[in-house]
């Protein structure tokens, strides 16, 4: 009997090996492009330090550096483009330091974050998380890190900067708002909370991005069943990091008490019910178009650490607006805050 040939398996092999061999290529170009632009960068520094220290003369020497470059018809180091790898070195003066993980182009983004506490969050991250281009450049029009910064102490603050968003509670993966421009819904349209979930499921990696490092899929719309009565949450992922389930409920209309009370009955039926040895408590996200902080005080409990209320935006605003929001935001918590002093201190005095 004739033996029939196949080369799949062969054909699978020997694509892997191409592939692996012009991404360590690409790797290789990459690193040194990299490295060029740094020491272009340096040598130009270099120079304007040994000439008057102005402005003017540093302009001078780029301009006339594109010039030569033109007259020897190399392409890309015009002025903009030297001008560029002079700032790359400037923000990142220790060469060492440079991520092999990270392209000219990730860096040339990374060069438009002006604060070095934000710039170190957004290098760490990306690495971290493998982000593209064009992932890098998302998350910082959205102002991940203020987004993630908004809740946190000094201490918060600088392990963002050294560390990346790297979770170890489970306030740490809470974002407010969170910013889903890519399911393609409008605020203007009139949708279903089916609809937001059906554009979030379709657009599930974006979701995981914005969600954050640590989040797996587990399952949409999981029944749970309590003496003949079913119930559905709308969204469960495992955290591989914290090690727990979280539970994502969306709310299209204004969060009501009796949601976050269905968040608590959820959490406790899978704490109780579904965890395993081994896993953390669950946490609860609940996604609103809007939400009432008071209600979310006064229905929760002051060390709740396992329900959370967030709103989600359709659109990408733009950094004035978001900024505008995440001020009011921060206002309000401090307000809170405040008044909670207050009732403390009144307490004591009636006592």
């Amino acid at each position: 009997m004739q033996k029939i040939i196949t080369t799949d398996n062969l054909w699978l092999k020997v694509r892997e090996l191409i592939n692996a061999a012009r991404n360590k290529i690409y790797s290789q170009i990459n690193n040194t492009i990299v490295q060029t632009y740094w020491h272009i960068g340096k040598l130009i520094v270099e120079e304007e330090q040994n000439g008057e220290k102005r402005a003017s003369y540093g302009q001078a020497i780029i301009s006339s550096l594109a010039n030569k470059f033109a007259e020897a018809g190399e392409k890309g180091f015009g002025v903009a483009n030297l001008g560029h790898m002079r700032n790359f070195y400037l923000q990142f003066p220790n060469y060492d330091a440079l991520r092999r993980e990270l392209s000219w182009t990730h860096y040339r983004l990374l060069l438009k974050v002006a604060e070095p506490q934000k710039r170190s969050f957004y290098e760490v991250e990306c690495t971290k998380s493998k982000w593209s281009t064009r992932e890098l450049d998302r998350q910082i029009s959205s102002l991940l890190y203020d987004r993630l910064a908004l809740s946190r102490d000094k201490e918060g603050l600088l392990r963002l900067a050294e560390d990346g968003a790297e979770p170890s509670r489970p306030s740490d993966v809470i974002k407010d708002p969170f910013v889903l421009e890519f399911v393609g819904l409008s605020e203007n349209d009139k949708y279903l909370e089916k609809d937001l979930e059906q554009g979030l499921i379709d657009k599930l990696q974006h979701f995981l991005l914005e969600l954050g490092r640590g989040f797996s899929f587990v399952a949409r719309q999981k029944r749970i069943t309590l003496d003949g009565d079913h119930f559905y949450i709308d969204l469960v992922f495992y955290h591989y990091v914290l090690k727990c389930f979280i539970l994502v409920d969306l709310k299209v209309g204004r969060l009501m008490h009796q949601d976050i009370g269905q968040m608590q009955m959820y959490i406790n039926y899978y704490e109780r019910e579904l965890n395993v040895a081994g896993d953390n408590p669950p946490i609860g996200i609940i996604l609103c178009a809007d939400k009432n902080e008071a209600v979310v005080k006064y229905t929760m409990n002051e060390d709740n650490k396992q329900i959370f209320t967030s709103k989600y935006q359709l659109e990408l605003p733009t950094e004035d607006e978001l900024k505008i929001e995440l001020l009011r935001e921060k206002a309000e918590i401090l307000l809170y805050q405040h008044l909670n002093e207050d009732n403390q201190l009144d307490d004591k005095t009636d006592k």
